[in-house]
C-alpha cells in the first residue's frame, strides 16, 4: 500500500481486547491499546483506525454514551484528542477511518492511547460487530507520528476473528433441471439471521420429495462443526417438476427446495453461476481462495467469476487469480472464468467486467491508480472504447456493470464483445440499463450477479451497509458443463437473471413459417443461419410473419406475484395467477426505485402506515435485509419502518381485520397519502416521487396465494420497424426477480 515506509519499526504497537472469536452481528465492546513507538506523537499528530470499505461494522458515535457504537479514546499522559470518523478517509480498501488527532500535548514513547470500541461505562450495549465472518478482522493502525499526515502502517495488527451465529433458517438447494435417471444431488445448509451459513447446526429433519425420487433417505441430520449436508446420487424415473422439504418432527416444513424439471432428454441444461465478485486482496473480504471455496462449498455454484477492479489489481495478484481459476475448474464439476472488473471511471465509459476463455491472458487496467508497479502502463486501457479495441481479437466476452460507478453503454459498446446487461447486483436494481440498450438498438442478454465485498459469492446477503440487495444469481444454459459450454451461453445470451433466487424459466417464440435464426448478430456481418419454426431466449430472428406466438413456463422458487411481458420498452401484457374473486384481507405497500444512476442513488423510506377505522391483523416485510432497520407495529393500526432502496424494491404486506373499511394514510418523506382501503384492488395505486422508477405501489392480493407455476402462450404482432425485443420480468412474492434475455424478431 502506498503509506510511508519510513521505520515501521518504531512507530509503536497496538493490541485488542478481548481477542478471540466473536458472533457476526453481535455487539461486544473492545479496547485498542496504541503504545508509542521511539518518536511518540508530536503535537498534531495522529493515529486512524481504519476498516475496510466492505466491512458494516456500526458506525462509531462520539455523542451519546448510553447508545450502541459509542467509541472514546484517551491519552495515558492527559494529552487531549480529538476524535473524527470518515467512510473515505483512507486508501482502499481500507476506507473507513476513525482519526484521532492529538490537539493539545504530545506522547513520548511508551505513552498510550486507549480507544474503547463499545464503551460500555456510560451503558452503551457495545460495537454492533460486522454482520459477516471474516478470520481475520483487523482493527489497522496507521502513525503519523512526526504530525506531517503521512502514515506509517503498523507492522503487527490487532485482529479478532468473526463467525457464523446460530441458524434460523434452512436451505435446501437442487440443480434446476436433469434428465430422467441422471444422478444429482441435494444440497443442504442452514444461515444465521446475517445470511452466514452456520457450524453451529444441531437438528434433524424429515426429506420429503413431492414426487417419487430414488436414493432419497428418511431423515437428515446436521451435526456441530459442519457447514453442509450434502446428499449425493439421487434420481428421478418420470419426467415432471419435483422439490424436498425438510420436515420437522411437528410436521412445520422448515426449507422447502428450489424446483427441479425432469424431462425425457435435453440439449441444453441449466447451470448457475455468480460471475462477479471480490476478495480482500482488491476491495473484499477473506482470500481469493476462500471466494472460489465459498462459492464451490458453501453456495453450490456450477461457476463462478473474480472480478476485482483492475486498478488494485497487481500482476502477482493476476497471475494468482489465474493459478485460481485453473486449480478449481473441473468440467462438469465447477467452472471458473478468469477475468476481471475493468473499472473506468464513469466518463470514459463506466465499469464493465471481461471473463476470458483461458488463462495467461493480459489484463487491460483502466488505470494503475493502485499499482505501484509501472512496468506494464502500456497496457492499460483508460477508456471503454480503448478496452474494447484492446480486447478485439481476444476469446472473451464482456458485460456491462453498474456499481459505484456505471457503465454507459450510450457512449461505449462493441457487438463483437459486449453480449450482456447486468440488471441486477448487490448495489441495486437497474433496468434502466436494458433500456439503454434498447433504445441504442442493441442486442444484448440479462445477467444478474452480485459483486459481492462480504465473501460470499453466490450467496451474498447485502448485510448493514447501503447495498441495497441480496446479491444476483445468473442462470446459462449450455450444451456442455464446462467453460467452452458456458462461455457459448453467454455469447448467444442463452441464460436469465435473478435477484438471488433458483427458478425455472423459459421463453420461446414460435412461428407460423419458418424463421431465420442467426448464430451471431448480423449485424456483425456474414454469419451462419438456420430455419427454425421457434427460438430460445437470446435467439436473434429474422421472419416474414404479421405476428409470432410467444409461450413463458415459469415454475417459482415462491408463490408467483406476476408476470410483465415485454417487447422492448413496452410492457404488453401483465399476467398474474390469480383473479379478483381470489383477492382477500391482504395489501402491499412496496417502495422503489433510485435518486438517479450513480454512486448517491440511495433513497430513503423512512416512514409509517395508519389505518383509521381498521387494524392489521398481521404484518410481515419484504426484502428486509438491514435488521438493523427498524420495522415495526407500534399500535394495532400503526407500523413504522427505516428503509431504503438502490433501485429495487422493499415493503410489506398487511392483512386487514376488515377487507373494505377504513383508510390507510402512508407518511414518508417523499410520498404522502391517503387511501381508501376499499380502493385497493388487484391493479397497482402508484405514487410517483422523481428520481429513477421511484415511487410506492399499494394493490391487494390474496390471503394465501399457492401458485408457484405459470404457463401463458400470446399471439404478438410484430413490429416492422426495429426489433422486437420480447422478455419476460417475473415477480414472486418473496421479493425476488427474475429476467430473461430477450428473444431479438425483426422482419
Amino acid at each position: 500500500m502506498p503509506h510511508s515506509k519510513y521505520l515501521p519499526e518504531r512507530m509503536g504497537t497496538a493490541v485488542v481486547s478481548p481477542r478471540g472469536r466473536f458472533e457476526a452481528g453481535a455487539y461486544q465492546s473492545f479496547e485498542l491499546t496504541y503504545t508509542a513507538g521511539y518518536f511518540g506523537i508530536d503535537d498534531t499528530g495522529s493515529i486512524k483506525v481504519v476498516h475496510r470499505f466492505a466491512s458494516d461494522m456500526g458506525r462509531p458515535q462520539f455523542d451519546d454514551p448510553a447508545a450502541p457504537n459509542y467509541v472514546s479514546a484517551e491519552a495515558s499522559n492527559g494529552a487531549v484528542l480529538h476524535l473524527e470518523y470518515d467512510m473515505k478517509r483512507n486508501i482502499r480498501p481500507w476506507d473507513k477511518t476513525l482519526y484521532i488527532k492529538v490537539v493539545r500535548g504530545f506522547l513520548r514513547e511508551g505513552d498510550t492511547i486507549t480507544v474503547r470500541f463499545g464503551d460500555p461505562r456510560g451503558g452503551s450495549p457495545g460495537m454492533r460487530l460486522q454482520t459477516f465472518c471474516e478470520d481475520t478482522f483487523e482493527f489497522r493502525v496507521l502513525v503519523d507520528a512526526i504530525a506531517t499526515y503521512n502514515y506509517v502502517e503498523l507492522p503487527v495488527q490487532p485482529e479478532i476473528a468473526i463467525v457464523p451465529g446460530p441458524p434460523t433458517l434452512y436451505k435446501a438447494i437442487l440443480p434446476t433441471a436433469r434428465e430422467v435417471g441422471e444422478v444429482f444431488r441435494l444440497c443442504l445448509k442452514g444461515e444465521d439471521r446475517w445470511g452466514n451459513p452456520s457450524d453451529r447446526c444441531d437438528e434433524s429433519f424429515a426429506l420429503v420429495a413431492s414426487r417419487p425420487m430414488q436414493g432419497l433417505p428418511a431423515r437428515v441430520t446436521f451435526s456441530p462443526g459442519e457447514f453442509s449436508v450434502i446428499v449425493e446420487g439421487l434420481s428421478v424415473d418420470e419426467p415432471g417438476d419435483v422439490h424436498i422439504e425438510l420436515r420437522a418432527d411437528d410436521g412445520t416444513v422448515r426449507a422447502r427446495s428450489n424446483p427441479l424439471r425432469i424431462e425425457a432428454s435435453m440439449d441444453l441444461k441449466p447451470y448457475w453461476g455468480d460471475l462477479h465478485g471480490q476478495s480482500e486482496e482488491t476491495i473484499g473480504t477473506n482470500s481469493a481462495r476462500d471466494f472460489h471455496r465459498f462459492a464451490r462449498d458453501r453456495a453450490f455454484l456450477d461457476a463462478v467469476g473474480h472480478q476485482g477492479n483492475d486498478f488494485q489489481i497487481t500482476t502477482p495478484f493476476w497471475h494468482h487469480l489465474n493459478e485460481l481459476s485453473r486449480e478449481f475448474s473441473v468440467d462438469g464439476s465447477f467452472v471458473v472464468f478468469p477475468g476481471y472488473e475493468w473499472s473506468g471511471n464513469t466518463g470514459l465509459g463506466g465499469d464493465r467486467n471481461v471473463l476470458y476463455r483461458h488463462e495467461g491472458r493480459q489484463i487491460h487496467r483502466s488505470s494503475h491508480a493502485l499499482v505501484d508497479d509501472l512496468s506494464d502502463i502500456d497496457t492499460d486501457a483508460n477508456s471503454a472504447e480503448a478496452l474494447f479495441h484492446a480486447l478485439k481479437n481476444e476469446d472473451c466476452v464482456v458485460f456491462a456493470h453498474i456499481g459505484g460507478r456505471y457503465a454507459d453503454i450510450n457512449i461505449a459498446h462493441d457487438i463483437r464483445l459486449e453480449r450482456a446487461v447486468e440488471v441486477h447486483s448487490a448495489w441495486g436494481t437497474f433496468e434502466w440499463l436494458i433500456h439503454d440498450a434498447f433504445r441504442q438498438g442493441y442486442r444484448v442478454g440479462i445477467v444478474s450477479n452480485s459483486d459481492g465485498h462480504k465473501g460470499r459469492p453466490g450467496a451474498s446477503h447485502p448485510g448493514a451497509t447501503k447495498f441495497g440487495a441480496y446479491g444476483g444469481l445468473t442462470c446459462m444454459l449450455a450444451g456442455t458443463f464446462s467453460r467452452d459450454g458456458l462461455l457459448d451461453s453467454l455469447r448467444r445470451r442463452h441464460h436469465y437473471g435473478t435477484t438471488g433466487c433458483r427458478m425455472v424459466l423459459d421463453t420461446r417464440v414460435d412461428f407460423d413459417a419458418a424463421a431465420t435464426i442467426f448464430d451471431d448478430d448480423p449485424l456483425l456481418g456474414d454469419t451462419a443461419s438456420r430455419q427454425a419454426s421457434s427460438a430460445m431466449m437470446g435467439d436473434i430472428c429474422r421472419s416474414a410473419d404479421e405476428a409470432v406466438t410467444f409461450s413463458i413456463d415459469v415454475h417459482g422458487s415462491a408463490p408467483i406475484e406476476r408476470i410483465e411481458i415485454r417487447n422492448g420498452l413496452e410492457v404488453l401484457e401483465t399476467l398474474r395467477p390469480y383473479v379478483d374473486a381470489d383477492l382477500g384481507r391482504r395489501i402491499r405497500v412496496i417502495w422503489e426505485g433510485s435518486e438517479y444512476r450513480g454512486r448517491g442513488r440511495e433513497t430513503t423510506w423512512d416512514g409509517s402506515a395508519t389505518l383509521q377505522g381498521n387494524t392489521f391483523e398481521r404484518l410481515a416485510p419484504i426484502n428486509r435485509y438491514n435488521l438493523d432497520k427498524r420495522f415495526e407495529q407500534t399500535a394495532p393500526g400503526v407500523v413504522q419502518w427505516q428503509a431504503l432502496t438502490t433501485g429495487g424494491f422493499g415493503g410489506f404486506d398487511a392483512w386487514l381485520a376488515d377487507p373494505e373499511a377504513g383508510e390507510l394514510e402512508i407518511d414518508t418523506a417523499l410520498v404522502r397519502t391517503r387511501i381508501d382501503i376499499a380502493d385497493i384492488g388487484r391493479d397497482d395505486l402508484v405514487f410517483e416521487a422523481g428520481g429513477i422508477a421511484r415511487r410506492i405501489r399499494v394493490f391487494r392480493l390474496p390471503d394465501d396465494n399457492p401458485h408457484r407455476v405459470l404457463t401463458a402462450r400470446r399471439r404478438v404482432t410484430l413490429r416492422d420497424d426495429g426489433d422486437n425485443a420480447f422478455y419476460v420480468c417475473v415477480t414472486q412474492e418473496d421479493g425476488h426477480l427474475a429476467w430473461s434475455s430477450p428473444i431479438y424478431v425483426f422482419r
